[in-house]
């Protein structure tokens, strides 16, 4: 992979400014992992089916019980946000295999011969989950639209909608990249996130409010993102009252720093395997 297939439109010897240059090398990468998505279009289709089971069976079942303090909001409109957080999630908390595939088909390696700096193959790597998730997104909403949801669905909510997936997205992509760089193989890389994904989940507020939680998960879902990403969405896809968006973006936005930082001091130990 020579550095013009990486970036094809960029003019690598010609002087920009350093901010410039930084957004063109994550535009670089971003555009790799589009080009990834487009020869295989069916990945997206397929991981859409568990969150789809989700909504069509967990959420019609549980929507005929009323045990769970929704308010005025039915139990499928309250479950779609977590739903989508999960999904988010379970997308972006395996992307640390892909990163390994890369390192030990040595296409990292091709990468890092070229002049894109270590912290915007990170921030571009990040990212690219997002643009999975923005497809997840996209089929749980028509999903709920099918399912005849009551959802928030105006152009702001869908603009908030977008951001918080973004940010999601980088942050578990991030999460299971600096995870992929201490564990070096697939297969614990696979272990460690089947172990990690459904605590993150049952212990957010995915799937029931935090008002029912006892003490000691309402400690854990308060120092768990996932339950800023549900709380975020169901601020703008139903409307309670009782949301934060505010605070939900910038904690998922320091969140997605830090791990950036550490990916990009990880980056010579992802490239070793």
């Amino acid at each position: 992979m020579s550095s013009e297939a990486v970036a094809p439109h960029a003019e690598w010897g010609k002087p920009r400014h350093p901010a410039v240059l930084f957004l063109v090398h994550v535009a670089a990468i971003l555009e790799m992992e589009a080009r990834k998505l487009r020869k295989d279009p069916t990945e997206l289709l397929m991981r859409g089916v568990q969150p789809a089971l989700w909504l069509l069976v967990f959420g019609q079942a549980f929507s005929r019980f009323r045990v769970l303090p929704t308010g005025s909001v039915s139990y499928k409109a309250f479950l779609t946000p977590g739903i989508l957080a999960q999904s988010i999630t379970f997308i972006s908390i395996f992307y640390g295999i892909a990163i390994i595939w890369e390192r030990d088909m040595g296409l990292l390696q091709k990468v890092a011969t070229t002049p894109i700096r270590k912290s915007a193959l990170a921030l571009g790597k990040m990212l690219s989950a997002s643009i999975r998730s923005l497809g997840q997104a996209v089929i749980i909403l028509v999903l709920a639209l099918i399912l005849q949801i009551h959802l928030h669905l105006g152009a702001l909510s869908i603009l908030g909608v977008l951001l918080m997936v973004i940010l999601g997205g980088a942050f578990f992509s991030g999460l299971s990249m600096v995870i992929a760089a201490i564990v070096r193989t697939r297969e614990r890389m696979m272990g460690i996130g089947q172990l990690i994904t459904m605590p993150l989940f049952f212990s957010s507020n995915a799937l029931y409010p935090m008002s029912v939680m006892p003490g000691w998960l309402k400690v854990i879902a308060t120092i768990n993102p996932m339950s800023y990403l549900v709380d975020g969405l169901r601020g703008l896809l139903i409307a309670t009252p009782d949301t934060h968006f505010g605070l939900d973006v910038l904690v998922l936005v320091v969140a997605g720093l830090l791990m950036l930082a550490l990916n990009t001091v990880l980056y010579p130990r992802i490239l070793a395997g």
